[in-house]
């Protein structure tokens, strides 16, 4: 029995070393990081974190300090499903979602590090284990770059060893978004994986024409056509655009996630493990996808979602995105022929640098 002894929380404004853009957040300067470090009766320590794309971590840090600590204490941590109902159900009427579940996210992912940090196994072992190799791209933020910007952004990925690419569309012009994405189909060559992300940007009619002019590059997927709460026009957008359909980002649960799979609305369901209620959500999601024949993919906290997919027969592409925490742990994804390495070390691995993330406390 491992009783939770304490539970840490911090929140940090990362700033980014370039300006990043979609076609619904704008322009991004920094994002904002909220970590959970819990403690066990024996001393050992499991870390998990959430973020956001700038505003709301205040909100999020509060829930793990102030609302959740009572709601656990001296339960066994190794008893992430219950702890998991426990929080679920104690925040419901002010939750179902937002900072709430970004939390009971942050709350899960450090649960599960400290279970298999005392099981001395890879969190990715410790969840079934597949492979520890999962085919990653590059999550590109870059709507606003000029094409020549975006192709030399595209040969510095491939020279760090991705071999798939994801980029922004959703400008006012559609025949802009199709001339980039043409693009970079000419600069990769035909069959290199392609994936393309509107966030949200379009009208269920503006998806379906924008999937169709963009039908002839190939695209792996084309990701959040529209908003996400309209799950019927994700699934017109499916039939009429004939290009695969990527969404799943701003889903907050498994039945969100339920609904748009049982209505025929994507085609390939992507989690985030700091949004969606943490590892045992995201797992929980991925059985999902499989019993109903889907790829699983990502968005987001590839540090520790290598593990998850991981640990998933149907798998497809680990995203490595854009918010990256490279300057601040120790053991950064580490790419080899395309593929994310899971590592092999006690839990999911990852090693902040307190001090230096202190420097940014917000």
């Amino acid at each position: 029995m491992a009783l939770i002894a304490s539970i840490e929380t911090g929140l940090y404004r990362i700033p980014l070393s370039v300006t990043l853009s979609d076609s619904t957040h704008g322009a991004m300067t920094a994002f904002e990081l909220i970590t959970c470090r819990v403690r066990d009766a024996d001393g050992a320590e499991g870390v998990g974190y959430t973020y956001t794309v700038g505003r709301n971590g205040g909100a999020v840090a509060d829930i793990v300090r102030r609302e959740i600590p009572d709601l656990i204490a001296v339960h066994d941590a190794d008893d992430t499903e219950a702890i998991w109902h426990r929080v679920w159900w104690g925040l419901h009427y002010g939750g179902r979602g937002g900072p709430v579940v970004l939390a009971l996210s942050a709350l899960d992912i450090a649960l599960w590090d400290l279970k298999a940090r005392r099981a001395t196994l890879p969190l990715f072992k410790l969840l079934g284990g597949f492979d520890a190799g999962v085919p990653c791209y590059a999550g590109g933020i870059d709507l606003d770059l000029s094409n020549e910007a975006l192709l030399k952004q595209t040969d510095d990925n491939l020279a760090k060893g991705f071999r798939a690419i994801k980029m922004k569309v959703g400008r006012p012009d559609l025949g802009a978004d199709v001339a980039r994405v043409a693009a970079m189909r000419e600069h990769l060559g035909d069959g290199f994986p392609l994936m393309a992300d509107a966030n949200m940007k379009w009208t269920v009619e503006e998806a379906i024409r924008a999937a169709r002019a963009l039908q002839p590059f190939d695209l792996t997927w084309l990701e959040e056509p529209t908003i996400p709460d309209d799950i019927a026009g994700h699934a017109r957008i499916l039939a009429a655009g004939g290009v695969p359909i990527a969404a799943g980002e701003n889903l907050r649960s498994l039945w969100d996630f339920k609904t748009y799979i049982a209505s025929g609305a994507l085609s390939y369901p992507e989690p985030d493990v700091t949004n969606c209620g943490g590892v045992t959500s995201f797992m929980k999601i991925a059985r999902l996808a499989e019993a109903f024949n889907l790829p699983v993919t990502s968005h987001g906290a590839h540090d520790v979602t290598v593990h998850l997919l991981a640990a998933c027969p149907n798998r497809s592409f680990l995203e490595a995105h854009g918010f990256g925490l490279d300057r601040f742990i120790e053991h950064p994804l580490l790419l080899e022929n395309g593929l994310a390495l899971a590592p092999a070390r006690p839990g999911h691995g990852i090693t902040f640098d307190w001090e230096g993330l202190a420097k940014l406390a917000a």
